[in-house]
């Protein structure tokens, strides 16, 4: 297996952290996190385990590095979302802000397909937090006052949003583009009953 991530990357402006967790993603989703060791890893990016361990103390942590940006984009779109009123034209705001916060990590999908263990095991500590932000998207989403079919309509359309995720697993030929237009509209038919009533 050739992983495109080289030494000659690594020089041409890439930092080392960078290159090591591009290399970790691509072999940890081809091979499986449990399957890659991180000699392996080194090794696709041209550097010594020894200099992998400086950035990375171990296999666990580098997949925590993998995971965070994930949490860190669910964590500002929660934190900025009292900021947007609740009309047809924020709720589009929000949702296109979630999900191209999900297309951006598109690449940790397959990882995350693969090796559903790993990922709830590497989350188990972040588990609190991801449920606290993804309560108060799906809060807001609901709407003021809301009834429980809003309550879980609004949960759904989220789930919705993140087989943004997995896409490139499910519809590998799909562009972003097309990812995004397809899921913002099934979560807004989703939060609004579009073609139930």
């Amino acid at each position: 297996m050739e992983i495109t991530v080289t030494a000659e990357s690594v020089s041409a402006g890439r930092s080392t952290k960078l290159a090591i967790r591009d290399a970790a993603v691509e072999l940890f989703g081809s091979k499986g996190f449990e399957q890659t060791s991180l000699r392996e890893v080194a090794d696709a990016v041209g550097i010594t385990k020894a200099s992998l361990y400086y950035h990375y103390p171990s296999k666990l942590d580098l997949l925590v590095a993998i995971i965070d940006p994930i949490v860190a984009h669910m964590r500002d779109v929660a934190a900025d979302i009292e900021t947007v009123p609740h009309t047809p034209e924020g709720v589009r705001t929000v949702l296109t802000n979630y999900i191209r916060g999900i297309l951006a990590h598109r690449d940790v999908g397959a990882m995350c397909v693969r090796d559903t263990v790993a990922i709830v095991n590497a989350m188990a500590d972040r588990n609190p937090d991801l449920f606290q932000f993804s309560r108060a998207l799906g809060d807001w989403l609901a709407g003021p006052n809301p009834s429980a079919e809003a309550k879980l309509r609004a949960s759904a359309a989220l789930q919705v949003l993140e087989v943004a995720l997995f896409s490139g697993e499910l519809a590998p030929d799909a562009d972003e583009e097309l990812i995004e237009s397809t899921l913002l509209d099934a979560a807004t038919c989703v939060l609004t009953a579009c073609g139930t009533r």
